[in-house]
């Protein structure tokens, strides 16, 4: 019941100030901790055993989605996604650039848009991912595909080694999944 609020239309509103996504994380966080056989664990333990996804992933997952949904014409594309097709990676979209020239500010916006970050993690995908043609069998095999990454949110108290964004895990990897 407290989920679908905290996620309601979250590809719109997605939230990038390291606070903000704490204080969102820490609905699910406080919420797991009460549940019986989970008192002990941390919260990465729980989310494991719960086989849930943090609420991160699970927004980014539904921006994969909704990116999904727009190449296949079910909401309208009235951002102006440019899609295109490369034999060897699949499904992409081209990025738009932004002047060098800009202030931080701007910037900062700009790369934090839904059409910039959603764009950036659907061309994460790999040719097997962004390819597939029915949205069932899109979410199971990009389920498969985020599987590949460690879902550590930060905690308090923990340090953690990013920000737990697929971005962030991608690039950590040397941009290899």
């Amino acid at each position: 019941m407290v989920r679908s609020r905290l996620e309601y239309c979250c590809p719109v509103w997605n939230p990038t100030k390291v606070r903000d996504v704490h204080a969102l994380e820490n609905v699910q966080r406080n919420f797991t901790r009460k549940i019986d056989g989970c008192q002990d664990l941390n919260y990465w333990d729980r989310l494991e055993k719960l086989k849930l996804l943090s609420l991160q992933r699970r927004r980014e997952r539904y921006s994969i989605i909704h990116v999904w949904k727009m190449l296949n014409g079910q909401p309208p594309n009235d951002i102006h996604l440019q899609f295109y097709y490369s034999d060897r990676q699949g499904q992409k979209i081209r990025l738009p650039q932004i002047n060098s020239k800009t202030q931080a500010s701007v910037t900062t916006d700009f790369f934090n848009s839904f059409k910039i970050k959603a764009s950036r993690l659907w061309n994460l995908l790999l040719k097997a991912v962004n390819t597939i043609t029915t949205l069932d069998e899109f979410k199971v095999i990009l389920g498969n595909f985020m599987d590949n990454y460690p879902d550590t949110p930060s905690v308090p108290g923990y340090t953690t080694t990013n920000r737990n964004s697929l971005l962030d895990w991608y690039s950590e990897r040397g941009g290899r999944t």
